[in-house]
């Protein structure tokens, strides 16, 4: 606290401390977090060693500070023909953007297929009860148990999490027996079928109608795709123990005790699973079951939330509400918004298709393309950063980018029976995050093309009344004075005596400490500052406003004389108040038609109906001026 709030800042300090205001500040902003995984934790480690220019959609301005931060990666400096050709080459920087984001939008239609074929594979058990069950009704029941899982989400995972571990482990101790017991009363030689000399055996037997059935077998290993993504909630060494340990094995022996069953008994294919259930045994495991399909589908929920949140965080997704649901885990959030969009989807689908098989085909499509890019973007990764031995990595991809390929061209002969699904999922979230990063990008380059010149904005403060206290414009714009100002001061004719031009920057790291927040610096003239704001993706951005201005103040009277100080003392006394701009894009008649519904329909209509930049900060109407601009660009 004290380096935060050095003397002569005491007079602040003592209240901060008498209200506890500090300790709520440090424990909302800057808690340490656990490391997020998937696709946005990839692309951000070589965000943080590559520089990306052009014209790219998630555009980061680099700062020589950045190498120290906490949470940056410390490995050594690339080749220098590797790092050459990756800045030179916008092609491929462009291509790896691109990857990253189709992948992302794959993760957040995973959401919404998860819970819908999860539970409807549980829940279809109980048709083998009574001939009166029919398919509707199967369909109607998972549409409830879907709605009271989504309606419950706002509660969050820490609040029912205490749940998951007993059902999990119920469930996998009962496949797992139940596939032992049927392994030995129906056919024990299936534990052959372990070894993967089989599979050449299978496909010499079968030739194309196996290559067409590895579209079915995909299905077994759905989920994986999302673990990485799930690293908010649990930690590495309790993923990698929890699949070793438990969940491989207990497969492996369901798997084999369903197909030891199949043996003898093959009319029963397609209710195998609920069948191979010992009569005593059947309502025990439709309740574990169901509750077991909860907790998968509550697992992909969970990562959508995140993902969304890495996306707001990089500047390629427009801003939702994200609330923190636990107090311990940063990276436990839930987004009503996001949540009752997956509802809607995950019910039409379910009732669309009726559970039938297009949803297994959608399913597996949607598994292989996210780990086929994951399986890139590792690649990558270990040649660039890791810097892994070459032959190491050509091993690496040639094994998993052709076991994984062989299951895709699998499953593109599924695409007319369900497969599209997925697709057009991701189309939905794509067209969003290429019309918010197209939108935003323009109006960057506008006030970049548009700044106040140095002797222009001297004759702007002179030539304005000044009023007493502190003025906070919040721009986009690291360097330079925006547009916004002289707006602002052609319709107000008056300035404060104190100016802060205040910069939100999310950075491709994880966190970012206290000490390393605030990047402040003094401009041409006396009383007015920058001040870059820096975030890590995963950190919370909520602060108060008088939270944010007490920080704000204590970092600029560390490079602050004398006088500036008694400046800023009296100008924190007497107020603060906030100009957010709030502009409105309009592309001229003579640019290409496409580019013009994108601007004026697309990124108009995300504009106005998501939250702003600024919107984490929770500033009191009364202190806030909305000064509207219109850009012709």
């Amino acid at each position: 606290a004290k380096k935060i709030f050095p003397p002569p800042y005491n007079s602040i300090y003592s209240n901060i401390t008498s209200t506890n205001t500090l300790r709520t500040i440090l424990e909302r902003t800057y808690t340490h977090l656990l490391p997020e995984g998937g696709t946005f934790a990839l692309y951000s480690l070589l965000r943080q060693h590559v520089n990306f220019s052009g014209s790219m959609p998630m555009p980061v301005t680099r700062l020589a500070s950045d190498i120290n931060l906490k949470f940056h990666s410390k490995k050594k400096k690339l080749p220098s023909k590797m790092r050459e050709f990756l800045e030179r080459s916008t092609t491929a920087q462009s291509v790896i953007t691109y990857v990253v984001l189709i992948a992302t939008s794959m993760v957040m239609g995973d959401g919404a297929l998860t819970p819908a074929i999860s539970v409807l594979s549980a829940v279809q058990g109980i048709q083998s009860r009574s001939p009166k069950i029919t398919q509707d009704h199967v369909v109607i029941l998972s549409v409830i148990i879907l709605i009271i899982l989504f309606l419950f989400e706002n509660y969050g995972t820490s609040k029912v999490s205490f749940a998951f571990s007993p059902i999990m482990l119920l469930w996998f101790a009962f496949v797992s027996l139940i596939g032992l017991y049927n392994i030995i009363k129906y056919y024990p030689p299936v534990l052959k079928a372990v070894s993967p000399l089989h599979i050449i055996t299978f496909f010499a037997r079968n030739k194309r109608k196996a290559w067409e059935q590895l579209g079915a077998i995909v299905l077994c290993i759905t989920g994986a795709e999302a673990m990485f993504a799930d690293l908010g909630h649990f930690n590495k060494s309790s993923i990698q123990m929890g699949f070793s340990a438990v969940v491989y094995p207990s497969m492996i022996l369901a798997y084999s005790g369903q197909a030891a069953f199949l043996i003898k008994n093959p009319s029963k294919l397609s209710t195998t699973f609920y069948s191979s259930t010992p009569e005593p045994l059947f309502w025990p495991m439709f309740i574990i079951a169901t509750l077991s399909a909860i907790v998968a589908s509550q697992a992909l929920i969970s990562a959508s939330f995140s993902i969304i949140r890495q996306s707001i965080a990089l500047g390629c997704f427009p801003r939702v509400t994200m609330k923190h649901t636990s107090e311990k885990y940063e990276g436990q959030v839930y987004s009503p918004e996001v949540n009752y969009f997956l509802m809607i989807t995950c019910i039409v689908i379910t009732y669309g298709f009726k559970g039938g098989p297009q949803i297994g085909q959608a399913f597996g499509t949607v598994v292989i393309w996210v780990m086929l890019f994951t399986t890139t973007l590792m690649t990558v990764v270990m040649v660039v950063i890791w810097q892994t031995n070459i032959i190491a990595v050509g091993l690496f991809f040639a094994l998993f980018f052709c076991i994984e390929g062989i299951y895709m061209t699998s499953l593109l002969n599924k695409v007319l029976q369900g497969g599209w699904v997925p697709f057009a999922n991701t189309a939905f979230f794509l067209a969003i995050t290429m019309s918010w990063t197209y939108g935003r990008r323009k109006k960057n380059e506008y006030d970049a093309a548009n700044l106040v010149g140095k002797q222009e904005f001297i004759k702007i403060v002179t030539g304005s009344s000044q009023v007493p206290g502190i003025c906070i414009f919040c721009t986009d714009l690291m360097n330079g004075i925006p547009p916004i100002v002289r707006h602002y001061v052609k319709h107000t004719g008056s300035i404060r005596e104190v100016m802060v031009f205040v910069t939100v920057r999310i950075l491709p790291v994880r966190s970012v400490l206290p000490e390393e927040c605030f990047l402040v610096d003094k401009l041409d003239h006396v009383g007015v500052y920058r001040c870059i704001l820096q975030y890590g993706y995963m950190d919370n951005h909520n602060m108060d406003d008088d939270d944010f201005i007490v920080l704000v103040v204590a970092s600029l009277k560390q490079i602050a004389d004398n006088d500036e100080i008694l400046l800023l003392d009296s100008a924190f006394t007497n107020g603060t108040s906030f100009v957010i701009g709030r502009t409105i894009l309009k592309m001229s008649i003579t640019r290409n038609c496409f580019k013009r519904f994108v601007i004026n329909n697309l990124y108009r209509f995300l504009q106005k109906n998501f939250r702003s930049n600024m919107s984490s900060l929770k500033i009191a109407p009364g202190k806030t001026l909305q000064v509207g601009m219109h850009y012709e660009i």
